[in-house]
């Protein structure tokens, strides 16, 4: 009888109370996070649940395992790639981008820039090489702290798809990466060589079956539209670059000045045709070096004060500093030669083999984007 008597004293209220309190913590357990916004859901729905699934995809461990104690095997995965666009309207299309930076020094600038992108961040993965030496070290430290900032507690508009982050499995040629060192005519070829190398190992390593266009973005450009992705996408070209400047001050006058940095994107010349036809298999073209002068239409000198943004050009060169490639592009087999190609190398010799697989080069005279000044 204790257990009824209980049960009579038992007041009402109490009973009402505990009932509200088990509703509320069963609607807790079964409303979504804040994390399954509709940038995070689409996160989620392309994380990859096993190790075969592409690499542009953010890797999800998998434990599960049959009643047996075996691990089920990961499921095979279907890719519709007549269903893959790299269109004019690529926000429309939901199109995904992969952007891929050698990286050999860090710049806060750089990373302010591409969180500033407009393009939806859960359509964008990011992709980077660093050398194996003290330099990429501590740009690897560097970049490994924003992306933690950026992924873990950033707000959720600015968080990317998926980061990857690759180290070199050779050494850099140089051992200074000043800008100086770089440029200098006697390195080019080791250090174009070596650029090259590591441009092809961060694409063949993480272009995935869904990926609609390719975003190069040297680690030194600081400042672009952010409107970047959309605005070169619009052109709907095979391969377009923007035109690279670089702010600097006068010594003279202390005023805020700009001048053309990147001539690697040119129109040939036949001055350079003749030079090229008279060297031997092994050496290459240089472009900006008065030792050899190719006199080619470079894309940094048609630059005119108040010209329209979207006026396109026909190239045969193409510098790195900021380039856009549809996907299916090096899909088809150009990647960037670390030999003499034509006597072309790199970027340059990307888009002689591009052109060769009849793929188009073009620039955007009037479109800038901005280089790091040292």
């Amino acid at each position: 009888m204790g257990p009824v008597r209980a049960l009579k004293r038992t007041n009402p209220l109490t009973v009402t109370v505990g009932v509200v309190l088990c509703i509320v913590i069963f609607l807790f357990l079964l409303t979504p996070s804040s994390d399954t916004s509709a940038s995070a859901a689409h996160r989620k729905a392309h994380a990859a649940s096993n190790p075969l699934s592409p690499p542009t995809s953010p890797f999800r461990k998998s434990n599960e395992r049959a009643r047996d104690g075996k691990r089920i095997p990961p499921p095979v995965v279907h890719y519709h790639m007549n269903n893959l666009t790299s269109s004019a309207n690529p926000l429309e299309n939901r199109e995904t981008i992969l952007i891929l930076t050698p990286l050999a020094r860090f710049y806060q600038e750089y990373w302010d820039n591409l969180l500033k992108l407009s393009y939806p961040h859960e359509l964008i993965t990011l992709a980077f090489i660093i050398p194996k030496n003290r330099d990429g070290n501590a740009a690897t430290a560097e970049l490994q702290e924003r992306i933690t900032k950026t992924q873990k507690t950033g707000p959720e508009n600015e968080r990317f798809a998926s980061i990857i982050i690759e180290r070199q499995d050779f050494e850099a040629p140089l051992s200074s990466q000043s800008e100086t060192e770089r440029h200098k005519m006697e390195n080019q070829k080791a250090r174009r060589a070596a650029m090259s190398k590591a441009r092809n190992s961060l694409l063949f390593t993480t272009l995935g079956p869904s990926t609609s266009w390719v975003l190069w973005i040297d680690s030194d450009i600081i400042e672009t539209p952010k409107t970047l992705i959309e605005d070169l996408a619009s052109h709907d070209k095979d391969i377009i670059v923007p035109n690279c400047f670089q702010r600097f001050q006068d010594d003279k006058t202390k005023e805020d000045k700009e001048r053309p940095y990147d001539f690697n994107s040119w129109q040939d010349s036949q001055i350079a045709k003749d030079l090229a036809a008279n060297m031997g298999p092994d050496d290459i073209l240089l472009e900006g070096y008065a030792e050899m002068a190719t006199y080619r239409t470079l894309l940094a000198y048609m630059y005119k004060v108040g010209g329209d943004p979207r006026q396109e050009v026909n190239l045969d060169g193409v510098g790195g500093t900021a380039l856009m490639v549809k996907a299916d592009v090096h899909r088809d087999g150009a990647m960037f030669p670390p030999f003499a190609f034509y006597h072309l190398i790199e970027t340059e010799g990307f888009a002689k083999m591009a052109k060769r697989l009849g793929k188009d080069s073009f620039g955007l005279p009037n479109y800038k984007v901005y280089h790091y000044n040292e």
